[in-house]
């Protein structure tokens, strides 16, 4: 088991490093087909129902919590990232201005990078990402629980902590399409 967290991150990052697939015309009202290949790029439902892994990450606080604690009984949007992969650092800042823009959502962007917590917050702060809160899933326990294996994925939760989508690869999280998708939280 200790190899792992090892895989996991290769499989992230040749998956990050990748040319992104092109989603097709409307891409939101597709699910993306379920097989054993690296998931396409776009909008996942087959997960749909599914609750929230119970797997401890670290809040900006360097301390243990659960994606239930961070929700507090409100839709979530569950964001994996890390610092090396491009399309997470680019999506970024849409993130961090969705958290602040009211759309009723809580936004927890976590951090796969396995470095200290500290350079997490470091990174966070370097890239100007004001409001959101510096979460890690260092040893990518929910990662793992998620069966992500690209990074960026970004899941989405209904108030009751059950998974409505996933979206394969990065977002504009301010655009139209997205506000879209995250209306379906409150459906």
């Amino acid at each position: 088991m200790r190899f792992l967290p090892y895989a996991m991150a290769f499989v992230a990052l040749a998956g990050c490093s990748k040319a992104p697939h092109e989603p097709a015309a409307n891409s939101t009202a597709q699910q993306a087909p379920a097989s054993d290949a690296v998931p396409q790029k776009g909008v996942d439902r087959s997960h749909k129902g599914t609750p929230a892994p119970t797997a401890a990450i670290a809040n900006g606080a360097g301390e243990e919590t659960s994606l239930k604690e961070i929700a507090d009984g409100k839709p979530l949007l569950v964001n994996l990232w890390a610092s090396w992969c491009a399309p997470c650092v680019k999506e970024l800042p849409t993130l961090d201005k969705l958290s602040q823009g009211g759309s009723g959502i809580r936004v927890a962007a976590i951090s796969q990078d396995s470095g200290p917590h500290t350079s997490v917050e470091a990174f966070l702060t370097t890239h100007k990402i004001a409001d959101l809160e510096a979460y890690q899933d260092k040893d990518m326990h929910l990662s793992g629980a998620l069966n992500a294996e690209v990074l960026p994925t970004s899941i989405l939760y209904d108030s009751k902590g059950q998974e409505v989508w996933r979206y394969v690869g990065d977002m504009d999280w301010t655009s139209p399409e997205a506000a879209k998708l995250i209306a379906e939280a409150k459906a």
